[in-house]
């Protein structure tokens, strides 16, 4: 893979028709703008507690040990006119026409793509699709991401498409679909809405799965979730961790993967509990 600068890869954007003259570099990285809306990263951190073995020195706070997981994109969204930030649900819900929004989110993974590589950021980088998408693309889902990619000299396989929950539930789509972007190089991610479909989620072949912290605590199911994956091999992550005690509950069960704005905000502090080691 080529490590080419955010200039550079700003350079080679411009040679596609959907991409060329939306993006343009800022002081915080590569913003986008189209349908009225500016477009920018942020990125959340994916967690490997297994990275620190046990009597492993303290560290200044838990941001240092994600980097063999890697990072999901977050698309930040500002009205062009008003300034005012606007969340995604209202954004999609704003754009009827299906072929907007298929350019709209094909040029939202070329930015993330942009910041997050021109950045020289390690592991993978987690990308959702909206579930509109998915059902306005007929086929070869992956295809024109991967061109765009490969084009840059960026390998898709550093590439992690997340399956929203309503498309996950579906088996037979969800196969298709894992075949499809795995095709195209990418890894694929299945979100799962409830601890049942693990078993249908591994029989698709999936390279990860992610489920709700809170449902999986709630229905007593982060202790079986967390043999069937073992059993099955397949890489489960835990998201939206909202606080240390729902943290300290995975750590019982010997939770590998997690995710979430608590453990975000823990790094942004550069802090952590002072018994952090405790659930090291």
């Amino acid at each position: 893979m080529i490590n080419h600068s955010i200039s550079e890869l700003l350079e080679l954007a411009a040679s596609h028709p959907q991409l060329a003259g939306a993006m343009h570099e800022t002081a915080d990285g590569v913003e986008a703008h189209a349908h009225g809306v500016g477009m920018s990263s942020e990125y959340l951190a994916i967690y490997d507690l297994a990275s620190y073995a046990a009597g492993a020195p303290a560290m200044s706070g838990v941001g240092e040990f994600g980097d063999e997981v890697g990072f999901e994109a977050k698309l930040r969204v500002k009205d062009d006119a008003t300034g005012q930030i606007l969340s995604l649900p209202d954004l999609f819900a704003t754009l009827r026409d299906d072929q907007q929004l298929v350019s709209l989110d094909r040029l939202a993974r070329a930015l993330h793509a942009i910041n997050f590589f021109g950045a020289h950021r390690n592991g993978l980088l987690f990308l959702n699709v909206h579930e509109r998408l998915l059902k306005s693309v007929r086929y070869d889902h992956g295809r024109f991401f991967s061109l765009v990619l490969l084009s840059f000299g960026l390998n898709p396989g550093r590439i992690v498409i997340e399956i929203p929950e309503a498309a996950s539930a579906h088996k037979t789509f969800l196969g298709y679909l894992t075949k499809s972007y795995q095709s195209y190089g990418f890894k694929v991610a299945g979100n799962l809405s409830n601890a049942g479909q693990i078993l249908s989620a591994a029989e698709s072949r999936l390279d990860f799965v992610k489920i709700d912290t809170s449902a999986a605590i709630r229905d007593s199911m982060v202790k079986p979730l967390v043999g069937y994956a073992n059993r099955l091999k397949v890489p489960l992550i835990f998201k939206r961790i909202r606080d240390e005690a729902q943290l300290r509950m995975l750590r019982q069960y010997d939770v590998r993967y997690i995710e979430g704005d608590y453990l975000t905000a823990l790094t942004a502090d550069n802090q952590s509990p002072d018994d952090l080691s405790e659930w090291l």
